[in-house]
């Protein structure tokens, strides 16, 4: 027993059971909840607060092993038997790799009713089950994972037996999350500069050409924090056919980029980090720049001019791999790697997928610089939230593709994968429409990672000046807001690591016993204070607007851009033009963002404030703040200010001192209050020493 809702099945006809940590699972070190054994010669029964187990001994069976949930809300008393096919609101899958639209659920998803979803959103790949079941209990098969050795590295199982975790917490979802985490290990911390916007194309730039890009949006005031550079930084064309061919590549394409040390010094310059993206499955090839020193340590003679072929599989490859190959281009200014893995789930060691070793071990070592660990890879299995960011793959651009991806996030959170990035709108094929394109970085902006990206075609860039002028000024807002929200991104960051909630949050969550809230599969919470109702259909011709039924929990509710006040406890059908989307703000909600009246591309904790307040409730808001880019999170690295309004004869809103290290902000900040759904718009007030105290009054 684990907890009193959380059961580990093992059974090994052998009687070797694993006791490692694997893939999957960490940490199975809970306190020992409160239990009664009841046993005969036929069976053992186990009754906790929330699970009634009975066991009759022998291999597991239907007829020998079931558990029955007794406890939480709702009046559950739900029975699994061994074997029953799952019954959950689904979780996520590797990729959305040509996918037009959505992928295909669980087979049984429909008929049983378990999800808000119909027969429209049907695809070609399946999305793996989650922890979250309106029955009150799902598993996880941990059977098949590798386990994890002192060192890091994996080794396969001890005997063949099967490793099952029930997860029976009834519709306590948000317990049954945060200890899914304890098991299988935190969300990390994400730096700070991922919260901004991040520029990404398919595309030949040349040095020139990108410094004139970054160029153009600082004199359009269009901040981004990261520059993805996709293939051809490498040598892509100019590969000898008795090589293969350029796919995989780790050598600088001079012809493109004469001086990679200093383009990459120039970006940083221009507050951006920079991530190179990498196709590993062909190794290095005789060609590389690197090639003799990795050839060498590989125990091969240069000379040979034989590849030195990719295995995952091999702890000496991969030392060579990171530390020969990675290192050298990482202390030239690469800050990250994008892990372009497409080959498939198979290596030399059964059971291993190489996904999941490029993301373990990159992850890992991408820390050795001092600076906090992150990737950028596609989904590989339970545990895969340890290893951030994912990318959901190459999606075509269709309002279909655009209508499943909140969708796709809401539920990716159901198995703790709480950071996803998406082409935002839309990588290849499909439709060329604006007005699709401007929905989708709306939406873009109030999910976990804003990335716009394209393929490589003249017609597909994501560049705002390239679209109708609606649409421009849409995309141009938009990414300016998303920057403005970094420090309430931020701190919700720190909420998923220290509190285990993810940013995305379906409406089920906090309210699992409503039937409205499996009712709006792509409504979600953004955050403590935000609700979020993304449009993804085209506008009615004869009123210019569309619109998306939303659910309203009980409570007033405000919308952020327009300050109007909509009673909660009902479904709304709320139209918006083109230009807005619907954000709500739940009463007493308190955002704080950067002021971004005078606009800069940084992403540091910023001097001037903007905090928007919707004074219907008191509220009270901590906002989180560290250097941004540490290694090893400490609590020392952390300054907290509290944000509180207080309603009353003299209705306050609070400004108070910073507590812990204050030399992580600014010694002076200026702060403004937007009071939202009243009559006063804004107040003002400045403090000139950050450690002093503010206070508004309304």
């Amino acid at each position: 027993m684990l907890t009193s809702a959380l059961v580990r099945l093992e059974y090994n006809s052998e009687g070797v059971f694993e006791d490692r940590a694997t893939q999957s699972v960490l940490n199975r070190d809970f306190p020992v909840p409160e239990f009664k054994v009841v046993e005969d010669e036929e069976e053992l029964v186990i009754y906790t607060d929330s699970l009634e187990i009975h066991y009759n001994r022998k291999p597991f069976a239907a007829n020998g092993l079931s558990i029955k949930v007794v406890g939480g809300g709702g009046g559950w008393g739900r029975n699994w038997n061994y074997g029953d096919e799952p019954s959950d609101l689904l979780g996520t899958a590797r990729t959305l790799d040509g996918c037009d639209g959505a992928m295909k659920l669980s087979d049984d998803a429909y008929l049983k009713g378990d999800t808000p979803m119909n027969e429209k959103y049907s695809g070609k790949v399946k999305m793996e089950h989650g922890i979250i079941s309106r029955k009150g209990f799902a598993v996880v098969d941990d059977s098949h994972s590798m386990a994890l050795t002192e060192d890091g590295w994996v080794s396969p199982r001890q005997g063949d037996g099967e490793d099952l975790y029930f997860f029976g917490y009834g519709h306590r979802y948000l317990e049954s999350l945060k200890d899914f985490y304890y098991l299988c290990g935190k969300q990390p911390l994400l730096p700070r500069y991922a919260f901004g916007n991040w520029w990404s194309r398919y595309h030949r730039y040349t040095e020139e050409e990108y410094k004139e890009l970054v160029e153009r949006f600082e004199d359009e005031k269009l901040p981004f924090s990261v520059a993805v550079v996709d293939m051809d930084w490498h040598i892509v064309d100019d590969v000898d056919p008795k090589y293969g061919s350029g796919w995989t590549g780790y050598t600088w394409n001079k012809n493109f980029f004469p001086d990679p040390k200093g383009f990459m010094s120039w970006l940083h310059e221009h507050n951006m980090k920079i991530t190179l993206n990498v196709h590993p499955a062909d190794g290095i090839r005789a060609y590389e720049e690197l090639y003799p020193r990795v050839a060498e340590k590989m125990g091969i003679d240069p000379k040979s001019e034989i590849a030195v072929q990719f295995d995952p599989a091999d702890p000496h490859f991969m030392e060579v791999y990171l530390k020969d190959l990675h290192h050298p281009l990482e202390e030239e200014g690469v800050d990250f790697w994008w892990l372009d893995w497409q080959q498939g789930t198979v290596t030399k060691v059964p059971g291993l997928d190489p996904l999941w070793m490029l993301n373990h071990y990159h992850y890992l070592d991408s820390s050795w610089k001092g600076n906090r660990p992150l990737t950028f890879s596609r989904y590989a299995g339970v545990g895969s939230h340890r290893y951030p960011v994912g990318f959901s793959g190459d999606s075509v651009i269709s309002w279909e593709s655009l209508q499943f991806q909140p969708y796709f996030t809401n539920t990716a959170s159901n198995v703790g994968y709480g950071w996803w990035s998406h082409d935002i709108g839309g990588h290849m094929m499909g439709i060329r429409d604006d007005e699709l394109m401007a929905r989708w970085v709306e939406y873009g902006v109030f999910s976990p990672i804003n990335r716009l990206h394209s393929t490589d075609n003249p017609f597909n860039g994501k560049e705002p000046w390239k679209f109708d002028k609606i649409t421009q000024g849409v995309m141009e807002d938009y990414l300016r807001l998303r920057h403005g929200m970094v420090p309430y991104l931020y701190t919700m960051n720190h909420r998923a690591n220290y509190d285990d909630l993810p940013l995305i949050q379906p409406m089920y969550y906090l309210e699992p016993d409503r039937e409205e809230a499996y009712q709006v599969p792509n409504e979600y919470y953004f955050g403590s204070e935000l609700l979020v109702s993304p449009i993804t259909e085209k506008q009615d011709p004869e009123v210019r607007a569309a619109k998306v039924t939303t659910w309203l929990p009980e409570g007033m509710w405000v919308d952020f851009f327009t300050g109007m006040v909509y009673q909660g406890g009902r479904m709304i059908d709320l139209w918006r033009g083109v230009e807005d989307m619907p954000v709500l703000m739940k009463a007493g909600a308190i955002v704080p963002m950067k002021d971004m009246a005078d606009y800069d591309s940084s992403t540091d904790n910023p001097k001037a404030m903007e905090v928007r307040v919707f004074p219907a409730e008191d509220g009270t808001f901590t906002l989180w703040e560290d250097q941004g880019d540490t290694p090893v999170d400490k609590e020392e690295n952390w300054v907290a200010t509290q944000l509180t309004f207080t309603g009353g004869e003299e209705d306050t809103f609070t400004i108070g001192k910073a507590l812990g290290n204050v030399s992580v902000i600014p010694e002076s900040r200026s702060w403004k209050v937007v009071f939202m759904g009243v009559e006063k718009g804004m107040l003002q007030s400045n403090c000139r020493r950050r450690r002093s105290s503010c206070k508004s009054f309304l």
